[in-house]
Parts: C-alpha cells; sequence; structure tokens
C-alpha cells in the first residue's frame, strides 16, 4: 500500500492531479498572486505549485505563507518548485524538483514521509528511476514548445503513454496546454494537467479554470460524479481552528474564540484543552483535558476540514502543549498565532515552569505570531518590561530568538493600549535585514469590562490569515476589531464582564444585565 503524506493519500495525490496550477507572477497586471490563485481555485484547480524562480528566498517564504491557507482552506494541496529548505521552513506539503534540481531522494530525507514529492521527467527510463526514489507523482513535458520553459525537450503524445504505462504513480502533463490544445493527452493514461499561463495570463483566471476543468473531465472521465468533490472547507469560508480552554462564562475561551470568526464570517473549528467552572466574578474549577483526547480533537479536525489558520490559547500544562505540538507538526499546520497565556494582568503565574520551558521548545517555534502581554514578554524575554522601550527591546529579542514575529501588548498603560509588533525578515522578504518593528497605538478604553481581550485578539488575527491578508494587515485589522467590542460598551455581570464580539452587527445597542 502506498504510503501517506501528511494528510494526503495516495488516492487523493491522484484525485488532484486533474487541474494543476504552477503559478507565474509575470502576468499579474494590477492583481495579487493569492487573488489569482484563490480564482484559480474557485474555477476547479485542484494542486498549486508556487514556481517564482526569479524570486528571492525571503519573497518565496512570504508568498508560500500567503498561499498556503486559501490551499488548505480548499483543501488542495501545495508544493513549493524546487526549493526544498523553504518547504520544510513554511510547512508545505510537499516540493516538485526537476531533473537538474535537488534530487528526490535528497528531498524524502530533507522532508520526510509526510512531504509530497513530485519530479519533471522526459523519458520511461527517468520515470522509472524517480518512482523508485520515492515520487509521489511525475510531470511529464513539455508537450508543446512554451516561452516559461525554453530549455525543456519536447515529450511526443507517444513517449507521454509509454511512461503512464511504465509507473504506477499519478502523471500530470505539462508544456503549452491551453483549452485548445489539451487534445494531446487524449488516451495517454495521463491523471490531469499543468497549467502556467493558460490561467495566470488570463483576464479571468476563475473562468479560465472553469473551462480547462469542464474540458480536463469531459476528456479524462468525470463530471462531479466520478471527480470526487474537494473536502468541505472551501476558498469561500475558510476555517479556523481554535485550541483553548473553555470559559462557561462565555466571555474568553473557547467561547470567545467562536464568537471572533463567527463575526469575521468565517468558520470556527475547536479542540478543547481543559474545562473551566467561572463567572465574571472569578474561576471556582479547572478540568484539564487528557493529551490523547486533544491530540484525538486535532486530528479529526485535519482529517476532515483542515483549517486555514490555527489559534493557541491555554494549554494548561507540559503534556497538553507537547500533545499540542506533536499533531500540529504531524499535520503541517501553517499560519498559528499563539497566545502565550502564562501570567495574569495581576502578575500571577498561570501555569508551571515545566510548561513554560515545553511552550518555549515545541509551541513557539511552531507559530508564525506570539501574542504575549508584557508579564509574559517578561517571563519569555528573562527581562523587566515596564515601559515602551522595554516592550520593543523584548519584541525584538523574542523574534530573534524564536524567529517568528511577536506582537507585545500594552494594554496595562492608563492612557492608552498600545502593542508593538515585531517583524522578523522571513515576514518582510527583506534579504539579510534585521527585524522591523511597528507601532500600533490607540487610546485606552474606559471599561472595566474586558474579559477575554486577548483571547479575541488573537483569535481575530488568525482570522486575517484565513482569509490571506498579511501578517501586518491582520494585527491591524484585528485591534480595530477589539477597540469596536470594547467600545460597544457591553455591561454583563457583577465582575469584570465580556466584550461585544458581535458588535458590528447592533452599532447602535448597548446591552446591560
Amino acid at each position: 500500500m502506498a504510503p501517506r503524506r501528511g494528510r494526503w493519500s495516495a488516492q487523493d495525490i491522484r484525485t488532484h492531479m486533474r487541474l494543476y496550477a504552477v503559478t507565474d507572477r509575470a502576468w499579474l497586471n494590477g492583481r495579487t498572486l493569492p487573488e489569482l490563485v484563490a480564482d484559480a481555485i474557485a474555477g476547479g484547480a485542484t494542486f498549486i505549485q508556487l514556481r517564482e524562480k526569479h524570486a528571492t528566498h525571503d519573497e518565496i517564504v512570504a508568498l508560500a505563507r500567503e498561499l498556503m491557507p486559501i490551499c488548505h482552506a480548499a483543501g488542495v494541496p501545495f508544493v513549493i518548485d524546487d526549493e526544498v529548505e523553504i518547504a520544510r521552513e513554511v510547512g508545505a506539503d510537499g516540493v516538485h524538483v526537476g531533473q537538474s534540481d535537488t534530487a528526490c531522494a535528497d528531498a524524502r530525507r530533507l522532508l520526510g514521509d509526510g512531504a509530497i514529492i513530485g519530479v519533471s521527467v522526459q523519458t520511461v527510463e527517468e520515470a522509472r528511476a524517480a518512482q523508485a526514489a520515492g515520487a509521489d507523482y511525475l510531470g511529464v513535458g513539455a508537450l508543446i514548445p512554451t516561452p516559461t520553459k525554453p530549455d525543456a525537450v519536447d515529450v511526443t503524445s507517444e513517449e507521454l503513454a509509454r511512461i503512464c504505462r511504465a509507473v504506477d504513480i499519478p502523471v500530470v502533463g505539462i508544456g503549452g496546454l491551453r483549452v485548445e490544445t489539451l487534445d494531446v493527452l487524449a488516451n495517454s493514461g495521463v491523471d490531469g494537467a499543468a497549467v502556467v499561463s493558460a490561467l495566470f495570463a488570463a483576464d479571468d483566471a476563475q473562468a479560465a479554470a472553469r473551462s480547462l476543468r469542464a474540458r480536463l473531465d469531459e476528456m479524462l472521465g468525470g463530471g462531479e460524479s466520478a471527480f470526487p468533490a474537494l473536502p468541505p472547507a472551501c476558498a469561500a469560508l475558510p476555517a479556523v481552528l481554535a485550541i483553548a480552554g473553555s470559559d462557561s462564562s462565555g466571555g474568553a475561551g473557547i467561547q470567545a474564540d467562536i464568537k471572533t470568526v463567527a463575526a469575521h464570517g468565517l468558520f470556527a473549528e475547536t479542540a478543547v484543552t481543559a474545562l473551566t467552572a467561572q463567572n465574571t466574578m472569578g474561576v471556582r474549577n479547572v478540568l484539564e483535558a487528557t493529551p490523547t483526547f486533544i491530540a484525538e480533537q486535532i486530528d479529526a479536525i485535519f482529517e476532515d476540514i483542515p483549517p486555514a489558520a490555527i489559534k493557541i490559547g491555554m494549554c494548561p500544562s507540559a503534556p497538553v502543549i507537547e500533545a499540542v505540538a506533536d499533531a500540529l507538526t504531524r499535520w503541517s499546520a501553517a499560519n498559528i498565532v499563539l497566545d502565550p497565556v502564562m501570567v495574569a494582568t495581576s502578575g500571577a503565574r498561570l501555569i508551571a515552569e515545566d510548561a513554560v520551558h515545553a511552550l518555549e521548545d515545541r509551541l513557539i517555534p511552531l507559530a508564525r505570531l506570539i501574542t504575549p502581554n508584557m508579564p509574559e514578554a517578561e517571563v519569555l524575554a528573562g527581562f523587566e518590561v515596564r515601559d515602551e522601550k522595554d516592550q520593543e527591546r523584548a519584541a525584538v529579542a523574542l523574534a530573534d530568538c524564536f524567529g517568528c514575529a511577536v506582537l507585545v501588548k500594552g494594554g496595562h498603560g492608563v492612557h492608552d493600549a498600545n502593542d508593538v509588533l515585531a517583524l522578523p525578515p522571513t515576514e518582510t522578504a527583506d534579504v539579510g535585514a534585521s527585524v522591523r518593528t511597528t507601532w500600533l497605538r490607540s487610546p485606552r478604553v474606559d471599561t472595566e469590562n474586558a474579559h477575554g481581550t486577548g483571547c479575541t485578539l488573537s483569535s481575530a488575527i488568525a482570522c486575517g490569515l484565513a482569509r490571506g491578508l498579511g501578517l501586518e494587515e491582520s494585527v491591524a485589522a484585528a485591534k480595530s476589531y477589539l477597540m469596536g467590542a470594547l467600545e460597544a460598551g457591553l455591561n454583563l455581570g457583577a465582575g469584570s464582564g465580556p466584550i461585544d464580539h458581535m458588535w458590528a452587527y447592533r452599532p447602535h445597542q448597548k446591552v446591560s444585565v
């Protein structure tokens, strides 16, 4: 039996060969690549390969982090052309290599058994060698001369058919394929067509994909009955997974996460790490979920509706942190926003020392962004964080240390709530640059009802990433959303009450109980 590659079975990979889209920014014409990829998927593209030969390492990393959530939300595999190290860095589903690129066996060794690896071939001998080296699929071409591959050897229809008969893995034809030239694939045994300009040079990528897909289904057999539908998640409604504890009062934790995701028009999924008995007056009891059960929740989600972004909140113990980290690593999860719930605003520790170490060693390295408050930043950075100078210093130090973006929240001020965002070079695409900081300044909202603000902010950021926004844009939009929720003036309970997550749906109404 062929092995699974992460979330993808061998049959999944074969199925998703039908309309294989290879990116090229040469024809953007004012559009963005994420927009074009989303349109291509909406029109029927079933596999995305990021191929940008003239982009820098950091540019490819930034593009990958924008495209992956779009692909994963739609249940579409995402691989990167040749750049094995980048594929590993960003957690792509795999890599596609040519005959003069990284060897298939080396790519497998670097990426592991969970990665999808495709190989370009032009002869039966190359095809058999690639399959023996562990390739999961083959790209065969150029079938028709094309300007994007001027050095490619032309492959005849007869040789294409011989290659398909010689191997057991899926084969996709590539090179000069458009709706009017797809007949070259007829009766060859291929599983699909790989296209570049036919999609990305089109005025309407979605319409172009629809036409290509319809013709391929007609030629290769299919239509919706024979060609399995994509997973239930779709590009129009990305899913956001919240991994956190339950707040019985509804103001924070999983409940705040669900409301935030719903308010952003997205689909909320949850993995509950603990149950709490609490209200606005305080926490009465906590019941921690077992690590095994937490992992089972995460696995169930990724097997069916893979999330485009993930928010992690309360992880109360080292075993829970280990279980969450193992599960997310197993699924090559991307766009992780970690709210490191360690220290209360009062300064009281909320998790044990061994859990802090587990957080630093296992979860933070998986995150794209962490969102500590000032006391938490102090614990992680190892020095006092008392003012804006300390706040910025801590953000930079943590971004340097962990290699992820860091948002140090400053909601402890009397008159303001200024946050600082530190972006590592991988987020700014500035080769050789140092960490860049940006301040997000806002006045402090005069309210005693601020329960769940940290949970809400991190979930809102994850929503922005799930929609394909950049990190800075996601953080700014999330902060604006949180300000609206605070300013709405919700007044529930006798203690520190919740904020109004649905404030945008009742802008002229204030609620008190």
